[in-house]
């Protein structure tokens, strides 16, 4: 079903049960069993409906919004809580509700969630505050507004019971309530663009019509014109009908209300983020100073009846308890989420002067590789002037045997630099990368070779077990060669520094994958599970930044691989590669030949 359609069919079904709510009002005689039970059965289950259409919001990934829109059908649950004992009473009891009931404090109390939801802007694209100082905000909110309903409401309930003037205080508290929250909406609504502005209209208008519904029918009970099922429902109705549409619009529009808003720009949203309890802070001074303030107007400027004074005081002296401990846990809280603020800010600081750093030794190794490959790229020609005279040498009859066989090994050790230095210029070139069809264990091979250029002396061994028949993996050489570069480089460096070691490289088929083992004997790594965070490194200061495992893991997710560490229980640490093999095997001919144009590799000029 279209977005229009669905709308069209909301509208319908609010025509119809306004009609039908009419049709049945003016049908029935005031005051009759059959109309009473019928308007308060359809007041009961209106806010059901708003809930049903405010609640599909509340599944998002954005906890902000989840909770505006929890919020807000929280409202309309007390709403109907309150109207279920209404229902208790006229329907099942079969008399009027009393005057003096202290239930009605459920029809105030439906506004404060309305506050809250207001206050968390779900349309500003801000950070996520944690859920713990919202829960605090919201019972400070109830505490609070509670004791003011309590503090200039129940004094004619309890203290001295006097209706009108009860009446008149409860709609005074009760309207006043209704006009913040419509002012809230109406400020989000001129804040807002685009879906959100929509949606805070819809919001809007809804509120609106119930704060006049309230309005009139407060009039009209005052008067005594007002009964269950008169036609003064309708606007009541017809406000929770609105909020559910409310929510159905912002369900079908969804995903423009993921959308930044058009001029926010992120300075601003990464700013608004410092203020989103900034509403909660003001409550709490707010508590803060309400506190002596009305205790001082009862004391001196309350000309009401001492039973009334009495209670006012009593129950200040008892709310400021709960509200001084609401208000310390917060700041308790605030100032610990502040604290874990500083020092992330402080690791996020020194992460980024080790990376300018790194970054200035970085600039200097290119400029140094950029050397050695130059002087590498000079080499190939004398070592083509050594291969093609030792060829000649080794290759004439004439010659002793002894010279020819000194000739020959001449030509190899020519060759197998050769082969070292057309590593060196492929390992250094800065090429796109470029998915072809590998063969692992060539790969490996050439990663040992230049590891091998390290003029170092060394104790730690490599050993090779690699499987002389694997399938092709479809990849870039260079960047894999990188990983396994790095991954023998690590795993030597940690042997030296503990005497030495074995390093053995395995690589064998599991299923569908390639599987490349790089297994040591040193002491192992402390935290397997974090070494391929960003800057995590067990190297000294100096020495290393944590970014090549991070890069690693980034290579191989590219190539849709599996990067794991873990530590051997005879000791020593291991990292497993996983990459997918070609799904479609290699026929015999064509994988020797690969194989082949690896261990022979062509003049990369």
């Amino acid at each position: 079903m279209t977005s229009s359609r669905t709308i069209t069919w909301s509208l319908g079904i609010w025509a119809f049960v306004l009609a039908l709510y009419a049709g049945v009002s003016l049908s029935h005689p005031r005051g009759s069993q059959t109309l009473v039970a019928f308007g308060d059965v359809v007041q009961c289950t209106v806010p059901l409906i708003a809930n049903a259409g405010l609640l599909l919001n509340a599944g998002t990934p954005y906890w902000r919004r989840n909770i505006f829109w929890m919020l807000i059908a929280l409202s309309c649950t007390l709403w109907m809580i309150g109207q279920f004992e209404w229902t208790y009473y006229e329907v099942y009891l079969h008399k009027p509700l009393p005057g003096l009931y202290p239930g009605d404090i459920l029809f105030f109390l439906r506004g404060i969630p309305l506050i809250a939801a207001l206050a968390l802007q779900p349309h500003r694209k801000r950070g996520e505050v944690r859920a713990r100082l919202g829960y605090l905000d919201f019972g400070l909110l109830l505490a609070w507004w509670t004791f003011v309903y309590i503090f200039f409401v129940m004094p004619w309930l309890y203290a001295t019971p006097d209706i009108a003037q009860y009446n008149h205080n409860f709609n005074v508290i009760t309207d006043t309530q209704n006009g913040l929250i419509v002012l809230g909406l109406m400020l989000l609504w001129l804040r807002s663009r685009g879906a959100w502005k929509k949606v805070y209209f819809h919001l809007l208008g809804a509120s609106v019509v119930y704060m006049l519904a309230s309005l009139v029918v407060d009039v009209q009970s005052d008067v005594g014109i007002y009964y269950t099922g008169s036609l003064y429902d309708l606007p009541i109705i017809s406000s929770f009908f609105w909020l559910a549409l409310a929510g159905l619009i912002a369900y079908l529009n969804r995903a423009q209300l993921d959308a930044a808003q058009p001029g926010e720009s992120l300075d601003s949203r990464d700013d608004s983020a410092e203020n989103v309890h900034g509403w909660s802070s003001h409550l709490a001074m707010t508590a803060v100073v309400s506190l002596p303030l009305l205790a001082l107007y009862s004391l001196h400027a309350d000309n009401m009846e001492p039973g009334v004074r009495d209670f006012r005081l009593v129950t200040t002296v008892v709310a400021a308890l709960p509200l001084a401990g609401l208000i310390f846990v917060r700041s308790h809280f605030a100032e610990v989420d502040r604290a874990r603020l500083l020092v992330r800010s402080e690791q996020a600081l020194k992460n980024l002067k080790r990376l300018q750093a790194q970054l200035v030794q970085t600039e200097k190794l290119v400029s140094l590789g950029q050397l050695a490959a130059g002087a590498a790229h000079e080499i190939n020609n004398p070592l083509a002037a050594i291969l093609g005279f030792s060829d000649l040498l080794a290759d004439d009859q004439t010659l002793p045997e002894k010279a020819r066989c000194t000739a020959s090994k001449i030509r190899e050790q020519a060759r197998r630099t050769k082969t070292l230095v057309g590593n060196l210029l492929s390992f250094a070139r800065q090429v796109p990368p470029e998915r072809t069809l590998l063969d692992i264990n060539t790969v490996v091979n050439n990663a040992v070779q230049l590891r091998a250029l390290d003029l170092r002396p060394s104790t730690a061994r490599i050993e090779q077990q690699l499987e002389s028949v694997l399938p092709g993996v479809r990849g870039d050489g260079n960047q894999l060669m990188q990983v396994f570069f790095n991954l023998i480089s690590n795993a030597v460096d940690a042997m030296e520094a503990h005497q030495g070691g074995l390093l053995t490289i395995k690589t064998m088929r599991d299923r569908g994958n390639v599987v490349i083992l790089f297994s040591d004997t040193g002491t192992g790594i402390k935290e397997p599970h974090r070494v391929f965070d960003p800057f995590y490194t067990t190297k000294p200061v100096g020495k290393g930044t944590g970014l090549g495992l991070s890069i690693c893991f980034g290579i191989v997710q590219e190539h849709s691989g599996k990067i794991l560490c873990y530590n051997r229980q005879e000791g020593g640490a291991v990292f497993r590669v996983e990459l997918p093999a070609v799904l479609a095997g290699l026929p015999a001919r064509e994988l020797q030949q690969l194989t082949a144009q690896g261990s022979n590799p062509r003049k990369r000029a």
